[in-house]
């Protein structure tokens, strides 16, 4: 199991980093069922803001739920709510880093956490704060 309320404090952090493949958004695509053209048509997102294929933000918020849920506070923690906001977009063969940071524990049982992604060149690309449940003693 994860760490309980008692095993953490305020500033623990955690992070997780993943390389973004084509094959992780052609997958995280027939798995949603969004096929946006931005994400699975070079031709199609060529015309679009930002002149090529992007990985979906919430491909990207999903680092953020591997980091809650594999260690910080890990297995056991259930995910109870996230305010989140897309800054810059992901490019397949980013290199993404989720990262969290406790902020805040509410009546000894629920945690806030900063969540903030960054690629390669340390850019954020999505910043907001979760709202978890850790695992019980």
């Amino acid at each position: 199991m994860g760490k309980t309320i008692k095993e953490i404090k305020i500033g623990d952090t955690a992070e997780f980093t993943k390389t973004i493949s084509e094959s992780d958004v052609y997958l995280y695509a027939g798995i949603t069922g969004d096929l946006n053209p931005a994400h699975i048509n070079e031709v199609e997102a060529g015309k679009g803001n930002f002149k090529t294929r992007i990985a979906h933000g919430m491909l990207t918020a999903g680092l953020v739920s591997a980091v809650l849920g594999m260690k910080l506070p890990g297995p056991g923690t259930i995910y109870m709510g996230q305010e989140m906001k897309f800054t810059k977009p992901v490019y397949f063969g980013d290199t993404i880093t989720a990262k969290v940071e406790v902020i805040e524990v509410i009546k000894e049982k629920i945690l806030k956490l900063k969540t903030t992604c960054t690629n390669q060149k340390g850019e954020i690309v999505l910043d907001g704060v979760a709202t978890v449940l850790p695992p019980r003693d």
